[in-house]
């Protein structure tokens, strides 16, 4: 060890026992003090010498627990690694004690059940995911998914899942459904921008790649970024629903135009995951059957361990937002309301318009409810409140032959029950809301949080991103 080393190392000893010393310190005498001083300067003299047979020296007047639990959590992570470093006794004692560190994980942006989701579950993409060969879905409320059972499942230490996450380099993160995008940085909290769909850049006729380009390099230009300074990671929009060769075939086109636009703008790795799968993440789920209400549709997808069930059946039912948009506009309308755009009727239709848990009681109920839209005054909203969504599970009431969305996921759970993939069917029977009009809080960006999720893991980028040269191998034996 350095002399530069060896003097910052004595001096976070001291800190640290000066926290156990400095509270019983105004009862002591100030020769006292000083005979205590002048002990705690030769114990650390000692305890830098190193040699796992001096054990802990004066700290082992202290109870383990007391002193792991109230003492050394005084200091940060960084220290705390640096302290591991002094002798065996310190390494054995901090470096093992996954509880402390699982507190330093707490400290870091993402809630701690999320970090234990994600490292024990996340590790590697589908289809390696471990969870292939574990018929059972997390649950975060299982009691039987306790501290202990995640130390037993989990090979590495916390510590070193800390030290890992703290090298995981930023990234961008860009969800791009059929009607907004959000986009932002995974070490924010939410999504810093919002834009219109991949459609609304650059000509429809033109071809997918030059789209797309387009697109992802509007998106770079607004969060004023380099496109080759950090990896991204980017949902692919649900479409294509069958499992057809020609909606397979689709669906690898658009993969690898994404893939291909975002390389061709030097982005250094991509993960591009389904929208439907990281909504799914951002519930702590790796299984279950996603509800995504679109801006066109709504779609009901299975998901088991991460990867879509294609050839179980994705349900699409022809009602989105775009659909409950036009049908509150529609009532407004007969009702004289007077409104110079559709920015208005969304906003009416997110603050005040709501699902009936009994369409036929609400009926009979007083609803009246008013919101102040910025720049265009103040609207009164009756039984249109209730309607509008009710139109997800009755399309009639719109004019619409289509099939209810509660029928649609009942319809896809019996196709999972019917596929019997596993012998444990608790999996399908997670149901998971995303979209906008979901209406519930946080779920908008459900997506969005799912991919946050992904870029926060130790593993990241190198297990979950394929970079240009790996893209263009792939493509090259594709091609043979």
């Amino acid at each position: 060890m350095s002399a530069a080393s060896s003097s910052s190392m004595s001096n976070l000893l001291k800190k640290v026992w000066g926290s156990v010393s400095s509270r019983s310190s105004n009862n002591k005498s100030s020769s006292c003090n000083h005979h205590r001083h002048h002990e705690e300067e030769e114990e650390i003299k000692i305890m830098m010498k190193g040699g796992g047979g001096l054990g802990l020296g004066y700290f082992e007047r202290i109870p383990n627990d007391i002193f792991l639990e109230k003492i050394i959590r005084l200091v940060d992570a960084k220290d705390v690694g640096m302290l591991t470093c002094v002798c065996k006794s310190w390494k054995l004692l901090l470096s093992t004690d996954n509880h402390l560190w699982a507190f330093f994980l707490q400290q870091l942006p993402l809630p701690l059940d999320l970090v234990h989701f994600s490292e024990i579950y996340l590790r590697h993409p589908p289809p390696t995911n471990t969870l292939q060969h574990h018929h059972r879905t997390y649950a975060p409320d299982d009691d039987s998914h306790n501290h202990q059972m995640l130390l037993e499942l989990y090979q590495y230490s916390f510590m070193d899942i800390y030290r890992q996450r703290q090298q995981v380099p930023g990234t961008i993160i860009i969800d791009g459904g059929s009607g907004y995008c959000k986009f932002g940085w995974s070490k924010f909290d939410s999504p810093s921008g919002r834009s219109a769909t991949f459609l609304e850049f650059g000509n429809i006729e033109s071809p997918m790649y030059s789209r797309l380009r387009h697109f992802f390099s509007t998106i770079y230009a607004r969060m004023q970024m380099k496109p080759s300074t950090q990896p991204i990671v980017v949902s692919i929009p649900i479409c294509q629903y069958d499992d057809t060769e020609a909606a397979k075939a689709a669906r690898k086109q658009l993969k690898e135009a994404i893939y291909s636009a975002l390389f061709g703008i030097n982005v250094p790795a991509v993960c591009a995951v389904s929208q439907a799968t990281l909504a799914l993440f951002a519930a702590k789920r790796t299984s279950g059957i996603v509800v995504n209400i679109g801006f066109h549709q709504t779609s009901v997808v299975p998901i088991l361990h991460g990867k879509i069930m294609h050839k179980v059946g994705v349900e699409a039912v022809g009602v989105g937002a775009l659909k409950l948009t036009g049908y509150l506009r529609e009532q407004m309308q007969q009702r004289n309301l007077q409104f110079d755009s559709l920015y208005t009727v969304r906003s009416l239709k997110e603050n005040l318009c709501y699902v009936a848990l009994d369409y036929e009681a609400e009926l009979c109920k007083d609803t009246e409810a008013s919101y102040e839209v910025a720049a265009a005054g103040l609207f009164t909203l009756k039984k249109e409140r209730f309607q509008t969504g009710e139109i997800l599970f009755q399309p009639r009431i719109a004019g619409m032959r289509a099939m209810g969305l509660h029928h649609a996921v009942a319809l896809c759970v019996d196709h999972c029950h019917a596929a019997e993939l596993t012998a444990d069917e608790s999996w399908f029977k997670t149901i998971v809301l995303a979209g906008g009009t979901a209406c519930l809080p946080g779920i908008a960006d459900a997506a969005w949080y799912g991919a946050k999720i992904i870029s926060n893991l130790s593993t990241f980028p190198n297990s979950w991103c394929i970079t240009k040269k790996q893209f263009r191998s792939k493509a090259k034996r594709n091609h043979v």
